[in-house]
């Protein structure tokens, strides 16, 4: 209807007008109808045989339930479930045939990536009460399903996974190789000295794991027999091949308990850091040149060399750092007897610190008190979402013969020559 009216309405300056924004929402809503359709028809079609006593399709379209909004990576989407009706059920609910949608299940309120997002926000620095005017921009002003009250329940669900996963069989797993480190955290956890005790593994595949963690009171023998006891108690019955880790005491005693057949690795990047803070910084670049040649060496009598070499030239000066490296010298050098491709991940404990950068980071965010149980759940979410893209072992066709027992010499499998009898 035609008015006079001059009044001119003016956009509220926190709203977003994105024109190619709508026309993807309106395109993603077109394709998420059709998918859903196209679904629908082919669990009928798969379902022809299913008839009934007068020859009629026992299942049929049944129009669509209510319209619901799903929050996603473009904003909210409105959609509806198709639904199928079961004509020959009878009111018997264990008999009635039922369609469920893989795209769009019941319950959905927001995409699978979006859920995935979310923990990663929270856990990086981004406070609950801040995630709608954050992700106003990405998602839409007001963007449904991301409230305060929503955020403390995903909470909820990531604390459900965490003890899932503690409870979790580990009968059917075998690990080769395991890293172990305990790791503090910038911020004041409660009122006790406490870090968290971490377990990764490498499987026969070749894929690293994560294998379980805790909070430890410090690096304590106890807390590491504690969480390695768990570990074996819930089915890690084999013993891993080799351990890598740093100088903690506690560890290696409680390794020694727990699996006594389990070779000893220290790792290259503490003990190096170890060595340098023995020396004035004017020497350090030099040395550490020269603690690589140690470690980079091609072969174990190499390296021996090169020890011995360090040791003619700092030891006389330097005491303390050349004693740092001697007295760790079988277990600096024990991944020569294991395949060379597997050197580079044998000869660090970084796979464990790289992760540990991020909770370091949520930590100095969050700027006041972190509790055990809030520690536990954020390196548990952080851990799990990078574990995704950990880089598989190189060499993964060798972990076989590892696991068979064959012996390696720098780097090399070792055969057997064949025995020769007199004719």
């Amino acid at each position: 209807m035609k008015t006079n009216s001059n009044v001119l309405a003016f956009s509220h300056p926190d709203e977003l007008h994105d024109p190619l924004t709508q026309v993807l929402r309106d395109g993603a809503r077109r394709l998420l109808a059709q998918a859903i359709e196209a679904e629908a028809e082919a669990f009928l079609t798969s379902m022809q045989e299913e008839r009934l006593a007068d020859g009629r399709a026992r299942l049929v379209r049944h129009g669509h339930g209510p319209e619901r909004m799903v929050q996603t990576g473009i904003g909210p989407v409105p959609v509806s479930r198709a639904r199928v009706r079961d004509r020959g059920a009878d009111g018997i609910a264990e008999d009635r045939i039922a369609f469920t949608s893989a795209i769009l299940p019941k319950w959905a309120r927001r995409t699978k990536s979006l859920d995935a997002l979310l923990p990663i926000l929270y856990l990086r620095g981004l406070s609950s009460g801040d995630f709608q005017e954050a992700l106003a921009a990405l998602l839409g002003s007001n963007a449904p399903n991301l409230s305060p009250s929503v955020i403390a329940r995903l909470k909820e669900d990531w604390t459900h996974d965490y003890d899932r996963w503690q409870r979790r069989d580990l009968s059917a797993r075998r690990y080769v190789y395991i890293w172990a480190d305990g790791v503090y955290l910038q911020a004041r956890m409660e009122d006790s000295a406490a870090c968290m005790l971490v377990v990764i593994g490498a499987t026969p595949e070749g894929r690293k794991e994560l294998v379980g963690f805790q909070v430890g009171v410090r690096e304590s023998a106890q807390s590491w027999r504690e969480l390695l006891i768990d570990l074996k108690a819930r089915g890690l019955a084999v013993a891993p091949e080799i351990a890598v880790g740093d100088g903690a005491m506690g560890f290696w005693k409680a390794l020694d308990e727990i699996w006594p057949t389990t070779r000893h690795q220290r790792c290259w990047v503490h003990k190096l850091a170890n060595i340098l803070n023995k020396v004035p910084k004017s020497v350090q670049p030099n040395m550490k040149t020269d603690l690589r040649e140690v470690r980079d060496a091609p072969d174990k009598a190499s390296a021996q060399a090169a020890i011995a070499l360090f040791v003619d030239k700092y030891g006389a000066k330097y005491p303390k750092a050349a004693e740092c490296l001697t007295k760790d010298r079988e277990t600096l050098l024990a991944f020569f007897d294991f395949p060379a491709e597997h050197w580079d991940h044998l000869r660090t404990s970084n796979p464990i610190e790289s992760v540990f950068a991020t909770v370091r980071h949520r930590t100095v965010r969050t700027k006041g008190t972190l509790s055990h149980k809030t520690a536990r759940l954020m390196v548990f979410k952080l851990v799990m979402a990078a574990s995704k893209n950990w880089r598989r072992l190189k060499g993964e066709n060798q972990l076989p013969l590892v696991i068979q027992g064959v012996m390696f010499a720098d780097g090399v499998a070792v055969t057997a020559a064949p025995t020769r009898t007199a004719a």
